[in-house]
């Protein structure tokens, strides 16, 4: 759900050292007994229609490297003829991740036209449990939009707004969240990281087309948040596959971008401008903006204008900026976001998210969201000077945990004596930040994978990108989505390949039942158009 905080951009969430210079999530193996398949039938309404779905509950063991995942079977176990010799510790053989699914397929169909979409949360390290248990599974838990949800018993219902009417769904958990699980030695290092993250996903999508023999159908990636990093990446990788689209939720593609911590970054302006709208889409929904207009979008184009115009070049000037500059500047951000103009002037016309969050109703002594900017919380700290939590995240996240532990349990009858994880961080957690761009030149020091999307265009050209995301998000913002993609180092005629959709609502757009409803609509609309299901 959630994408890469501050913390983690700038470095600071690192494992600790062992005395021999290992991390201690390098050297501890997940070692389970591997669980069989469970396979169990079920039916949902779509659009009036009556699905009848198997529902495949089990994992994929993928290797480390693209050597060793050939010697692995579909089974998991290394072929006969692999000629690799096996310690006999399980924490001293190779690193491999045991990657955990629940696929649907709409029984009668042909598969070779029947479409199949992959999808997943973020993170980095995240459980896919609010995709497939808030959006398009075929049941999905009921939160109140825009307020904090009342403890257990919550409210699990069968989804009307699921996707199988047009696509068959492989929902997969991260390597060491949710049921996966990783092993062996250095399965962290392994695992835990950019690019190994993508090439275990890549590795895992290959192997269910075989196992599943859907290599000719017509075939999506739908990522969430970090997700959509990790689709970037993965849309490369997939060379020989050629995705018919690929579906980015709440989208970041390079971390300079971010709001979160942008001050460590001195020198990059773009997190600023790039922020303005969702924040003042923020100021807005508080009715925190004189002379509020009765429309969302219309002020947000006149705040997107002015965020590419007068304030990004008033940025730009750096120490240059004339006091008098600074000062309108200033009283227009006031007017705009809500904050008051000498805070604005006090932080040198530049405000993070966390700052932002903390500031707009900090005299009635309230937080507000992060990736839901229309939650709020009491302070935790009235003192601070960032957001110390975030009120969306708290509000609903135990609600999905227990629905993704009930609905597996009882209903796809796996998962007895294991734990579900809803994120693979842990004490003495570490991502690999480092990412080595298409052509390997260089390793990047902060996440881009700008290139890697345009490349994956470049190579498959009629392969079609759906963008999507709501206003009032400081974790991923729109404006800074839209800006990525317009940046794509690709030709122009390519930029038709690309759909927009926003929506009213934070991060994850689906708490919202009529924002759901439209992003199935508009995410079935695509798998259509682009596949030619009927």
């Amino acid at each position: 759900m959630v994408t890469l905080s501050a913390s983690l951009v700038n470095g600071a969430m690192v494992a600790q050292d062992k005395p021999d210079g290992r991390k201690d999530a390098e050297t501890k193996a997940a070692v389970a007994t591997p669980q069989g398949d469970s396979a169990t039938d079920g039916s949902v309404t779509v659009g009036g229609q009556a699905i009848a779905y198997r529902a495949v509950a089990g994992v994929l063991t993928v290797g480390s490297t693209d050597a060793q995942d050939a010697m692995l079977g579909l089974d998991g176990k290394y072929l006969p003829d692999s000629g690799i010799d096996l310690p006999g510790k399980p924490e001293d053989q190779p690193a491999t991740a045991r990657m955990f699914y629940t696929a649907y397929f709409k029984k009668g169909a042909q598969a070779a036209s029947r479409p199949i979409t992959f999808l997943y949360n973020g993170g980095p390290g995240s459980a896919t449990m609010y995709l497939h248990m808030g959006a398009f599974g075929p049941k999905r838990i009921v939160t109140p939009d825009g307020q904090h949800q009342a403890a257990a018993p919550y409210p699990l219902v069968e989804n009307q707004y699921s996707l199988l009417d047009v696509s068959d769904l492989v929902f997969i958990d991260a390597p060491g969240a949710g049921f996966s699980r990783v092993m062996g030695k250095d399965a962290g290092k392994a695992f835990f990281g950019t690019d190994e993250d993508a090439h275990a996903f890549d590795r895992f999508i290959r192997r269910f087309l075989t196992k599943y023999s859907r290599w000719n159908s017509p075939k999506y990636i739908f990522g969430e948040s970090y997700g959509t990093t990790r689709s970037a990446v993965l849309s490369r990788m997939l060379q020989g596959v050629d995705l018919n689209g690929v579906v980015l939720l709440s989208q970041i593609l390079s971390f300079d971008n971010s709001a979160d911590g942008p001050e460590g970054n001195p020198g990059t302006d773009q997190p600023y401008f790039l922020s303005l709208p969702s924040m003042a889409a923020t100021a807005w929904y508080h009715h925190r903006v004189p002379n509020q207009t009765a429309q969302l979008e219309p002020f947000l184009r006149e705040v997107e204008q002015f965020s590419l115009g007068e304030y990004a070049s008033a940025l730009l000037q750096g120490a240059d900026l004339s006091a008098d500059r600074k000062k309108a500047i200033a009283d227009k951000l006031q007017g705009y976001t809500g904050v008051p103009a000498a805070y604005w002037m006090k932080a040198n016309l530049r405000v993070s998210g966390g700052d932002y969050s903390k500031e707009l109703q900090s005299e009635e002594g309230l937080t507000t969201g992060r990736l839901d900017t229309r939650y709020q919380g009491p302070d935790m700290d009235r003192l601070s000077k960032e957001a110390e939590y975030d009120p969306f995240t708290n509000s609903i996240t135990a609600a999905y945990v227990t629905a993704i532990n009930q609905y597996a349990r009882e209903e796809l009858k796996y998962g007895e004596n294991m734990t579900y994880k809803p994120s693979a961080r842990q004490p003495g957690w570490h991502w690999n930040l480092a990412h080595v761009p298409p052509g390997g030149q260089g390793w990047e020091s902060s996440v881009n994978v700008m290139t890697d999307l345009a490349v994956a265009m470049k190579r498959n050209p009629k392969i079609k990108v759906m963008l999507m995301g709501g206003y009032f998000d400081l974790g991923t913002l729109y404006f800074g989505a839209t800006y990525e993609m317009k940046h794509l180092p690709m030709p122009q005629s390519l930029q038709s390949n690309i759909s927009y959709h926003w929506f009213q609502t934070g991060h994850m757009v689906y708490v919202n039942e009529s924002a759901l409803k439209e992003l199935h609509e508009q995410t079935a609309a695509f798998i259509r158009e682009n596949s030619g299901v009927k």
